[in-house]
């Protein structure tokens, strides 16, 4: 086979990330950025609730950046980037672009495939991981229930 038909997250599926992210970090008192991008790391969506931090957009969008392309949470990094860890220095790849502090997650399908990911910034590492899982959830919640329903729109 000379093609291979991948997957990806719609506009319509960014959009209830982007809503339950909100509704989220509204829960916690903690506004933010958030960022979702397909499963070839382009953005799809973005928005910054009032009161988050500017020098925040561009981490919550490479959180998002990161997490659809190496396909796992930005989290797992933790002491393997320290000084003499076994991905030292790894954020200096991809341009500058590869988040090793929490708060980007994997969007997957019911599959297991990674469709795109959100990624939140404002907070400490843990809010930010928070919601954005409260997005990656919203979203893997309606694939869930398309499924049993034989259809799918997301």
């Amino acid at each position: 086979m000379a093609t291979k038909s991948t997957p990806n997250l719609t506009l319509s599926g960014a959009q209830t990330a982007l809503a339950a992210a909100e509704a989220h970090s509204k829960h916690i008192g903690v506004p933010m950025n958030v960022a979702i991008v397909d499963s070839s790391c382009h953005l799809l969506a973005f928005h910054r609730m009032e009161g988050a931090k500017p020098t925040s957009i561009n981490i919550a969008i490479d959180k998002a950046f990161t997490a659809a392309g190496h396909r796992a949470p930005t989290s797992i990094y933790k002491e393997n980037v320290w000084p003499g860890g076994p991905a030292f220095g790894i954020w200096n790849s991809n341009g500058g672009r590869f988040m090793t502090i929490a708060g980007g997650v994997p969007i997957l399908d019911t599959e297991g495939r990674v469709l795109g990911a959100i990624g939140c910034s404002t907070g400490t590492p843990a809010q930010d991981e928070e919601v954005a899982k409260a997005g990656k959830e919203a979203v893997e919640k309606v694939f869930r229930e398309e499924k049993k329903q034989g259809r799918s729109r997301l």
